[in-house]
């Protein structure tokens, strides 16, 4: 039998890493990248041969990528505030959700113990989209692995914001409604700038007879939570964190 004729074993492998590469929207130049990224300790005869070290680069560019996506959409959040959504978005957590939703865990060499369970560790599966990010960035560079990161982390972006800086101000401020006055709160749209493709609204929360400082957001859904933060702060005798005179693109481009 000819040695170089390919086996049973090789074309399985080769349609796999062919749909993953579908799968994820990335075509390798160099698929031993892609094939390292998805090996997992349990699966190898020794750790160097494993993905671990690719996952060490990956949570590095994923961190760097997040961050620089951040500072650049949110000017007017604080250090502490950026840190607080970055450590949410590069978690182990929405590492593993973001790789569940591209199919990472179905193409991972895995031990057979590992294999033979029908739950992966979130771990693992997290640890796999931090080793696909470094592979992508081994086989094409800084710009696919950026386009790839945002792709896929930019929707997770805007879900933390919005729980964590949103949906808890648009919560205590009906809390207080309800309480105070048996309503709920009123958000009213006074504005909105920009193309249809890229608007900015401004709208006012308002409770009962009172109106509180109005907030501009990228999308209504923003600008109601920035609203409410911005009530939040006048019921508490503190100073509205968002201008009610500037659009969020005019804040970016100071």
């Amino acid at each position: 039998m000819d040695d170089d004729l390919p086996n049973d074993t090789d074309t399985a492998d080769s349609d796999q890493l062919k749909e993953c590469q579908q799968q994820i929207g990335y075509q390798f130049r160099d698929i031993e990248f892609l094939r390292s990224a998805l090996k997992h300790a349990s699966g190898v005869p020794h750790r160097l041969a494993s993905n671990e070290r690719m996952e060490f680069l990956g949570d590095a560019i994923l961190g760097f990528v997040v961050c620089e996506r951040l500072y650049s959409l949110y000017p007017e959040y604080l250090e502490g505030e950026l840190t607080k959504v970055k450590s949410v978005v590069v978690s182990r957590d929405t590492c593993a959700r973001v790789s569940e939703k591209l199919g990472l865990h179905q193409f991972l060499v895995l031990g057979k113990g590992m294999a033979a369970d029908p739950e992966i560790p979130k771990s693992v599966v997290a640890a796999a989209l931090e080793s696909l990010i470094a592979a992508i960035y081994l086989d094409g560079g800084v710009q696919p692995a950026c386009d790839f990161i945002l792709r896929n982390i930019e929707t997770e972006i805007e879900q933390t914001v919005s729980g964590e800086f949103g949906e808890n101000f648009k919560s205590q401020l009906q809390q207080f409604a309800q309480r105070e006055h048996g309503i709920t709160p009123g958000y009213h749209l006074l504005d909105e700038k920009g193309p249809d493709h890229s608007k900015c609204f401004k709208i006012a929360a308002a409770v009962a007879e009172q109106r509180f400082p109005a907030a501009w957001g990228r999308s209504k859904k923003e600008s109601e939570q920035r609203a409410a933060h911005n009530a939040i702060n006048q019921l508490r005798g503190e100073p509205a964190p968002y201008s009610s005179e500037e659009s969020p693109d005019a804040e970016g481009n100071r």
